[in-house]
């Protein structure tokens, strides 16, 4: 099976990254094309993938096909393919930021098998979590090669395509959420006395940890959180202060208002 990308950003050499390494696929099986050839020049001398001369090259001797363009040009790029597609029908997988299914659909004259997926940041370490969708022609087996792929780099989950907006707030800016909350954790331990580095690392291991036994223990949060705190110990005497000063409404806020900023986009 042969994959393409069309695009060579970050997302996309996280996604080629995570494929070769843990999803069984052969670099040589791996083709790239981006319209500024040092990326993906780059791209090749990390993994020893094939580089294309165009779009359409890509698109023609591909058997999946991943749109990791910028969403301002998707639609150029799928009518430069369009005909390619229709002759060969490759399966399209899109990851552009906020365009649909039927936007996608729009944009090309051939029926087309077409997969929308949303995947976040942490895909450069292996750890993404990612939602796709797809249109009335794709297969189970089609399915079934995407979840294989999007797991070789993350968590994946299937999603109707009217959950994307929430899933990229939950997904995709909560990440930022997280770096944020691991600083803050941080530089309360400078406050305290620690050296920032040590600070920095103890902070991340514990929000790694924490969300690995929530992911893995059958046990609510609440639960958890019990767990940990001793009646009259320091964790309870922490946790009344964080609600005290309004953390649970921050996040409800910030999710709030990130959903509200995608509906204006």
């Amino acid at each position: 099976m042969k994959i393409g990308f069309i695009g060579c950003g970050n997302m996309a050499t996280a996604i080629i990254k995570g494929i070769i390494t843990n999803g069984g696929v052969d670099s040589k099986d791996i083709l790239v094309f981006d319209i500024c050839s040092p990326a993906a020049q780059n791209v090749k001398s990390a993994f020893s993938v094939s580089v294309c001369e165009s779009e359409s090259d890509v698109a023609e001797n591909s058997d999946i096909v991943f749109l990791a363009v910028k969403p301002n040009v998707i639609s150029s790029v799928l009518e430069k393919i369009d005909n390619v597609i229709k002759e060969k029908q490759p399966l399209i997988i899109s990851i552009a930021a906020g365009k649909t299914l039927a936007f996608l659909e729009d944009c090309i004259d051939s029926r087309a098998r077409i997969v929308r997926v949303m995947p976040n940041i942490n895909a450069k370490v292996g750890e993404a979590m990612s939602a796709y969708c797809f249109n009335s022609l794709v297969t189970d087996e089609d399915k079934k090669a995407v979840e294989t792929l999007l797991s070789s780099f993350g968590k994946v989950k299937c999603l109707d395509e009217s959950a994307f907006p929430l899933f990229g707030v939950l997904g995709g800016c909560a990440p930022a959420f997280t770096y944020m909350f691991i600083d803050a954790l941080a530089r309360a331990g400078v406050k305290n006395g620690m050296k920032k580095d040590d600070a920095l690392k103890i902070a991340a291991q514990t929000v790694y940890g924490s969300a690995k036994m929530i992911l893995e223990s059958d046990e609510h949060p609440f639960k958890l959180i019990d767990n940990v705190c001793s009646p009259g110990g320091t964790t309870i005497e922490g946790i009344i202060s964080l609600q005290a000063d309004g953390f649970e409404s921050a996040v409800h806020n910030a999710v709030d208002k990130a959903l509200d900023k995608d509906k204006k986009l």
